[in-house]
């Protein structure tokens, strides 16, 4: 399947002008058959809200007219998307990723690990556990993250053991975290032996400059495409997702064969889900 993965400015707070660049470049990515789109973090919304107020005045909700005319493009181009935006539940506020297709939102995910930073100081953390959803048309399973959530090995590999094809981040990397976005992306999809797709924006946002340096990583960790710098840009893979289905790899048969998950141990590794404040844990 034909991936992409969109490098691209975010208008803060106008849902109205963001909506407008992911509906246009929908448009633009099925002239070229594309099958998944990636888009970043709070692509709706934008990132940098000094308070909870502010930010829940420019949430969607995932039954609202913007969300509607997403899955409406969806359907009329067949292009599926991830998408981040802001996202209000009743009284609640997350920061949220979106799998849309022309059915309507196949999955969502709410922001599990939130730094100090944005718009992150004022949400509500996620609760929906980490999991890969089926979109009908590629049969692709795609799993999603956002951001921070990249920076821990763990909600990665659940997602590969639950059989995610592809992992579609969605972030808002700021230039102080180029490194992550330069190491972190190849790093995940060779641990977990699948296509790791990581959406940057770019531009400036209440003082936030943003890097760009977005990625399609393989499953031996080898970049299919990155961008060069914080422009904006579209990049595009041409992926086969049996590749990732295959987590045996055999470099020299017989003699250099690894799975890194049927070689798993978890039997050893109780102390990742202990808590820093329990008795011992240090």
């Amino acid at each position: 399947m034909l991936l992409a993965c969109v490098q691209t400015d975010v208008q803060f707070a106008s849902v109205e002008a963001n909506l407008k660049t992911v509906t246009d470049t929908l448009d633009q990515l099925a002239n070229q058959h594309v099958e998944l789109a990636v888009f970043p973090e709070c692509m709706l919304t934008g990132y940098a809200f000094e308070s909870r107020s502010d930010a829940s005045a420019v949430a969607v909700r995932d039954n609202g007219p913007e969300i509607e005319k997403i899955v409406a493009t969806a359907k009329r181009t067949g292009v599926a998307l991830t998408v981040g935006t802001l996202l209000a539940e009743g009284e609640q506020l997350y920061n949220a990723a979106l799998l849309i297709d022309g059915s309507g939102i196949v999955g969502r995910y709410h922001k599990v690990h939130l730094p100090h930073l944005g718009v992150d100081r004022f949400v509500d953390r996620g609760k929906i556990p980490y999991q890969a959803y089926t979109l009908d048309q590629s049969g692709a399973r795609v799993g999603m993250a956002i951001c921070y959530d990249s920076s821990f090995p763990e909600p990665m590999r659940v997602l590969g053991l639950q059989g995610a094809d592809i992992i579609a981040l969605g972030t808002n990397w700021p230039v102080a975290a180029s490194r992550t976005a330069e190491i972190v992306p190849p790093a995940r999809s060779m641990e977990n032996h699948l296509f790791f797709v990581a959406a940057n924006r770019i531009g400036s946002e209440r003082g936030f400059d943003f890097c760009g340096l977005s990625s399609i990583c393989g499953p031996d960790g080898v970049e299919l495409a990155r961008a060069a710098g914080d422009e904006p840009t579209i990049l595009l893979a041409d992926v086969d997702l049996q590749a990732a289905r295959n987590k045996r790899i055999e470099r020299t048969p017989g003699k250099h064969v690894i799975d890194r998950f049927a070689d798993r141990r978890p039997e050893f590794y109780d102390m990742i889900t202990t808590s820093l404040d329990k008795p011992g844990s240090r």
